[in-house]
């Protein structure tokens, strides 16, 4: 049995579970039963083992050596010619390749290659590393030394490859972490890892360089204000927040941020709502930019903080079956009277984009922002036997409440606005605070056609926080 999950950890690369993360995690699946004994005589019969990714079977496949023949027992009569040219061609490279192999490498490269056939970015295979690796992340809690980083050229827009301009910059560090302790500073540059250069490498490949088991050692090489510093920090057990909470204008107005739906978000989220009501505050501001998803489960209980009753979201499987999730009881800010806008931008994806649907179709909140990414299917989630690694694989789209499917569309936000300079004020969350105060002093709002609307005291452009890389 495998469990669904929403997106990637990210809808780049690792979204997006892909659209709903997975629920409670991976299974093992049963040992493999082996094939009935073959005999001949003249010929050596040997016996390998390759995974299927048909729900949790495995096959087992025999074939000979010295004969034109594949003997495939396990595998249903109807396939035995459709598998026919694999067993051939891993026949003739087991046999006569004239380098080195290990025979584990050629069925890892076969299932990457399945999978690769399937021309969907969010089904692929994974190695055992990646695999632990990928559901850490879409976990909230990892190995390392708990810095962020980002990489810029010097004009402060994106890029991917190390060098040539583009630097690795420490975006900030978690407060009592390794990074912290040992005095890694904010606007840090990485210049190497334990003595080895980050040029040529994109940042996912030093991240994971950064990372390992708690207790061990990882040699920085910086430089702060133009010259080096050298720190030897020992890696522990990270744990990060995905929510971020604050209030705006003189606690009137409570703004949450969500990075990720990680298994803990919602209790997160529900916690840090409950006290700004708690406080006083009136409306809520939920900031779900460049948040690319995580967890289905989350999702859910995040709307339905929002939502009281009826679908959050509907499941579309393969056979046109569809499964409604229906919204959660509790929640702590249903009331109509608590008016809420959602900020979404392009990095909205996956489990972020049911919850921003969910709250557009049942009317419970206005969108302001950018169109969303598009991510509108479900990954399973699966661990192979042994050391085989694992994979995730698209099995379901998800609908909005309205049935909407947004995969490669979005969602178009009620009120577009663009973000503005990266210096200036934060234009698209200067626009959700004066919805949001408008609603509560009974003023006209603004119109998706015009974009007018009162003049709230602007909010900085460092208020609500970016997505960099965790390490």
């Amino acid at each position: 049995m495998s469990w669904p999950q929403s997106s990637d950890p990210s809808p780049y690369g690792p979204p997006p579970p892909s659209d709903g993360w997975p629920g409670p995690g991976p299974q093992v699946p049963p040992p493999p039963q082996g094939p009935p004994p073959v005999s001949r005589t003249s010929i050596v019969v040997a016996l390998f083992l390759v995974a299927v990714l048909a729900g949790s079977a495995l096959f087992a496949a025999g074939f000979t050596l010295g004969l034109q023949q594949s003997l495939t027992p396990g595998t249903a009569e109807s396939e035995q010619e459709l598998f026919a040219p694999f067993w051939e061609a891993y026949r003739k490279v087991t046999a006569e390749y004239v380098g080195s192999f290990e025979p584990r490498d050629l069925v890892e490269g076969a299932i990457q290659g399945m999978f690769g056939a399937l021309g969907d970015p969010y089904s692929s295979y994974m190695t055992s590393d990646e695999y632990r690796q990928s559901l850490e992340g879409i976990e909230g809690s990892f190995e390392g030394i708990g810095a962020t980083m980002d990489s810029f050229l010097a004009d402060g827009t994106d890029c991917t490859t190390l060098g040539d301009g583009c630097e690795l910059v420490v975006e900030g560090v978690l407060p009592g972490s390794p990074a912290e302790q040992g005095g890694v500073l904010a606007g840090d540059r990485l210049v190497a890892v334990d003595d080895r250069s980050v040029e040529g490498s994109t940042i996912d490949e030093v991240v994971d360089r950064v990372r390992g088991p708690r207790g061990t050692d990882v040699r920085l090489s910086l430089l702060r204000d133009g010259q080096p510093v050298e720190l030897t920090l020992t890696r522990d057990v990270i744990e990060r927040s995905a929510v971020q909470a604050t209030t705006l204008a003189d606690g009137r107005v409570g703004l949450v941020r969500v990075d990720g739906f990680s298994s803990g978000a919602a209790d997160d989220l529900r916690s840090a709502i409950e006290e700004q009501l708690a406080g006083g505050t009136q409306g809520v501001i939920l900031d779900l930019r460049d948040d690319p998803g995580g967890y289905v489960d989350a999702a859910l209980e995040v709307a339905s903080q929002f939502v009281a009753d009826g679908p959050i979201y509907w499941d579309e499987y393969a056979d046109g079956t569809t499964v409604p999730h229906e919204a959660l009881d509790g929640g702590v800010a249903t009331d109509p009277a608590i008016p809420v806008v959602v900020l979404v931008n392009g990095g909205t994806a996956s489990a972020s984009e049911i919850v921003a649907g969910a709250l557009a179709d049942t009317g419970r909140a206005t969108l302001v922002g950018e169109t969303t990414f598009g991510k509108g299917t479900v990954q399973q989630w699966h661990l192979l036997s042994g050391e085989s690694g694992g994979f995730r694989l698209s099995v379901a789209k998800w609908l909005t409440p309205d049935r909407t499917w947004v995969h490669g569309v979005g969602i178009t936000p009620d009120v577009l606005v663009e973000p503005g300079a990266p210096d200036a004020a934060d234009a698209q969350l200067d626009r959700a605070l004066g919805l949001v105060l408008a609603a509560l002093d009974g003023t006209p709002g603004p119109s998706a056609a015009t974009g007018a609307s009162p003049s709230p005291p602007p909010v900085p452009a460092s208020a609500p926080l970016g997505s960099p890389v965790a390490s």
